[in-house]
């Protein structure tokens, strides 16, 4: 008789991998986060309580390995190989033509044409229908041992799905890993908060994600893949490409539905012209279109060349470059103080735009590419938009300049800039360069902050442009009759600036702290240097082997702290913050522990709220006891979702931490 909890740890697993290919595959979910998650951790708990009925197809088996010390190399059964290029649409029609002639026909064969995914290829081996291998590409006969990492990937499945029928005994599944335009900026944003490098686009960050040696990191990355072809598929032979990529969907192996049948080389024309129009609004980065011929029988008949199949072509986007030269090399100041150099161009045309200035990313690249001021240069705009230098052209005519020396201080306001840690970009310490005053001033009045209503966006850049602001502290000394005579004001809005300023000055060190913009220094670092140390001074004469010290300040933290403080420009600022009464020491009441129905439950959120902002959210937790974190980790207790959430919620999942909705956290909360 068989066990009525290995039947109920069966009957999950189906469930779970059926919800998981509606959800990931799909994108057709058939239950709420919530019944899924009380799924999820009905299967964790019978596999804890009973391991001998654990299985390694299980979708608790995702994530968990310990890791590698390198990736071993995988022999692929059959060459991974790469594609012509088509540049222009002479070059495609061309193709045709030789694969007519080949063929021996007098009009063009079917064409399958799908999406040139721009990430990183992999090939996954199926015995049986069960996840067995994965491995890179690489040089196309040998790549690297990613099993455990691939498996990570919430789009895999482990286990083929039976509706699909009459799998191959091995299936050897090829396809592109990528990360979505969408969940890319918010992994960048997560790392910058965090002091860590940004990717530089979404291919680097899936090759990057993918290559890692603890698969713990590849599962916290919101990696995705779409598969267009096989190696090995045993005795099934599929009739067409149309055909391949049916069945590979119908196993739960997951295909990109941007594709086309198209009987003639014009219609392969039409749909690369309807692509490249549709491109930006796509959520994935493409550079291109893939044509294969549609038949299998006719591939076999065309065969292929050394590295390139003689069936198939990569269709490219045209490439927007043109050959310029550079006549200086700038330094730009953003808002959040980070130095950019920049090269100033003569002007040229590039995809129809005149472009004059081109972004050189940082020190690091301009010392990679030995870009130098006059130098010829082929520029590109990249993803169609920012400009930027591709390389250095040779030209013997013009003698070189000296290599670019990156300024040791800001060129706007004269302060010194540092580089964190093994950061590639510079920064402006001073909290009064005009260049990000208005960046600074935007974070010092907000919620979390200041909390300072009526000085929203538009009338602190107005203010700023007016030289009324040029740093926070000019908020405090800001003249309401002056504020009343700017067009559109008037006094009542005055007035109730003016209310809202003097009302700031009761808000908590740790508000005011946060307030002040110290790069790495949020809400909760904020709060927990204030409990710390209780007053401004005490953290002022702090060095960096104290600061770490500190629960959760590590070396990033300490040391953008210490800078923010040795600089007498900030210095003098907290000066005339304390004159104009700000707190600067922790009260006892604030001191205290706060206790309730949330004691030590920490709180992260994801997605829009739709009864309230995400401040008021973080307010109720903080007034229960509880406390918010900035990112998804094993101490989480409650990731609380609203609507369109980002990948902390795959993240969290892999992890098996609780979800809440948005009525949840209420019933907690109210």
């Amino acid at each position: 008789m068989t066990d009525p909890k290995k039947q109920e740890i069966t009957e999950l697993r189906r469930k779970i991998n059926h919800h998981n290919y509606l959800y990931y595959v799909m994108d057709s979910p058939e239950v709420s986060d919530v019944e899924y998650d009380l799924l999820y951790r009905r299967l964790q708990e019978l596999e804890e309580k009973y391991p001998e009925y654990k299985t390694p197809d299980s979708p608790t088996m995702k994530v968990g390995a310990p890791p590698l010390e390198k990736f071993e190399p995988v022999e692929h059964n059959l060459p991974m190989l790469s594609l012509a290029n088509a540049l222009n649409e002479n070059e495609l029609i061309e193709f045709d033509k030789r694969v007519r002639n080949t063929l021996s026909l007098d009009k063009s064969p079917d064409y399958f044409v799908e999406l040139k995914l721009d990430g990183l290829a992999v090939e996954v081996i199926y015995e049986n229908g069960m996840y067995k291998l994965a491995s890179t590409r690489g040089d196309g006969k040998t790549g690297e041992n990613v099993t455990l990492n691939v498996k990570t990937i919430r789009s895999i499945p482990l286990l083929l799905r039976e509706g699909g029928k009459e799998f191959p005994q091995v299936l050897e599944a090829r396809g592109e890993v990528i990360i979505h335009k969408k969940e890319f900026a918010e992994l960048n944003e997560s790392r910058f908060r965090e002091g860590e490098p940004v990717f530089a686009n979404p291919r680097n960050a899936a090759a990057g994600s993918l290559r890692q040696l603890n698969s713990s990191i590849t599962a916290s990355r919101p990696l995705d893949v779409f598969f267009y072809t096989v190696g090995l598929t045993g005795e099934w032979v599929p009739k067409s490409q149309q055909e391949l990529l049916q069945k590979l969907s119908s196993w739960g192996l997951k295909t990109n539905p941007n594709s086309r049948l198209c009987r003639s080389i014009e219609e392969v024309i039409g749909f690369y012209r309807e692509i490249e129009q549709k491109r930006e609004s796509l959520p994935y980065e493409i550079d291109g279109i893939v044509v294969k011929v549609n038949s299998f029988a006719l591939q076999e008949e065309l065969g292929e060349v050394s590295k390139h199949p003689r069936w198939a072509i990569a269709y490219k986007f045209k490439a927007q470059q043109a050959t310029t030269r550079i006549n200086s090399i700038t330094v730009q100041v953003g808002r959040t103080g980070q130095l950019t150099p920049v090269a100033e161009l003569e002007p040229v045309v590039v995809g129809g735009v005149t472009v004059s200035r081109a972004t050189l990313h940082n020190e690091d690249e301009i010392r990679r590419k030995d870009i130098r001021e006059g130098d010829k240069v082929m520029i590109e705009r990249a993803g169609d938009v920012i400009p930027k230098v591709v390389s250095v052209l040779a030209d013997e005519k013009t003698p070189r300049n000296k290599p670019f020396q990156f300024p040791k201080h800001c060129p706007v306001c004269g302060s010194a800039v540092n580089r964190p840690g093994d950061e590639v970009a510079y920064y402006c310490s001073g909290i009064s360069c005009p260049a990000q005053i208005k960046g600074l001033l935007r974070h010092f009045v907000s919620r979390s902050a200041m909390d300072i209503e009526g000085l929203g966006e538009k009338l602190i850049d107005r203010l700023v442009d007016l030289g009324m602001l040029s740093s926070v502290a000019d908020i405090y000394s800001l003249e309401k009759n002056k504020l009343a005579d700017l067009e559109g004001l008037g006094e009542k809005s005055a007035e109730n600036i003016f209310r809202a300023v003097e009302k700031s000055k009761s808000r908590p060190f740790a508000q005011v702290l946060n307030a002040l913009g110290i790069r790495f220094v949020g809400e909760r670092t904020a709060r927990l240097l204030a409990e710390e140390f209780k007053t401004i001074d005490a953290i002022i004469q702090a060095d960096e082997d104290r600061l770490v010290t500190v629960p959760e300040v590590g070396p990033r933290i300490a040391e953008s702290v210490r800078s923010f403080f040795s600089n007498e420009k900030n210095l003098n600022i907290i000066n005339r913050l304390k004159i104009a009464g700000l707190r600067f020491v922790s009260t006892e009441d604030e001191l205290q522990p706060q206790s309730g129905a949330l004691t030590g439950k920490k709180f992260l959120f994801t997605g829009t709220l739709n009864s309230m902002s995400r401040d008021e959210a973080k307010k109720k937790v903080l007034a229960a006891g509880g406390d918010v974190i900035s990112a998804v980790s094993k101490n989480l207790d409650y990731l609380v979702v609203g609507d369109q959430p980002g990948s902390k919620l795959d993240k969290a999942r892999s992890l098996g931490i609780p979800i809440l909705t948005e009525e949840e956290f209420l019933k907690l909360t109210d």
